[in-house]
């Protein structure tokens, strides 16, 4: 079962995982922030040789993660990352999980205090299917990318790819890559974006020349500690 927060539908999954695994270098160290079951993080290990860890805040998907061999501790998000050392990995993985938060821009701080980059993946709620339903149906929108009826949909906050560069403007970071996902492909440089994109992957690094300095982390007991 799917918990509260931290989760998207199930036909987006295989689909944005092999999208952000294309993203992920071999033998990285990766983090990856509202993690579920743990797939992702078991293909990283798996297919590409990546030191991993998640969090997670749902104690059944933690032990789903578990069951997979997978590191994970409990965190809620929007309460920071406290147990986790700054710089401690290479990159840092939330996938449709930031309209979830009720602190974007912290959970972004955040990401690239223990991380040298950031690769965010989120909905574009300027798609033109969601710009039709609410023109011409006078609704709250329902689509293949944002299945939620009103009353039950996890997401807190609403952001076009427009809202998502302001917001990574307002922080100390640049966007390495934009990439629109459109009719399941990742396209680079395509045409109006933000009204074709169902979602976007983000590729964020910050602006500190000292965070890309490299710290060597051992995982022990899914928790972190830089040495």
């Amino acid at each position: 079962m799917c918990a509260q927060r931290y989760c998207m539908p199930d036909p987006a999954l295989a689909l944005t995982d092999e999208v952000i695994m294309r993203h992920i270098s071999t033998g990285s160290r990766v983090i990856d922030l509202g993690c579920g079951n743990g797939r992702l993080l078991q293909a990283l290990r798996d297919r590409h040789d990546c030191s991993v860890l998640g969090v997670e805040l749902d104690r059944d998907e933690i032990v789903e993660t578990i069951t997979r061999g997978v590191p994970v501790i409990q965190a809620d998000l929007d309460k920071g990352l406290s147990d986790v050392p700054d710089a401690a990995f290479d990159i840092a993985v939330l996938s449709q999980t930031l309209q979830q938060v009720h602190h974007p821009k912290e959970v972004l701080r955040e990401m690239l205090r223990v991380a040298r980059q950031a690769l965010v993946v989120v909905p574009n709620f300027a798609h033109w299917r969601v710009r039709l339903q609410v023109l011409w149906q006078g609704r709250a929108p329902v689509t293949s990318s944002l299945p939620y009826e009103w009353y039950e949909t996890p997401n807190v906050h609403f952001m076009s790819m427009y809202d998502f560069r302001e917001l990574a403007a307002g922080l100390d970071c640049h966007i390495v890559a934009e990439l629109p996902i459109i009719k399941g492909h990742a396209v680079d440089r395509a045409w109006a974006p933000n009204l074709r994109a169902e979602s976007v992957l983000y590729l964020l690094e910050s602006n500190d020349s000292s965070h890309t300095k490299s710290t060597n982390v051992s995982v022990t007991a899914g928790v972190p500690s830089a040495k």
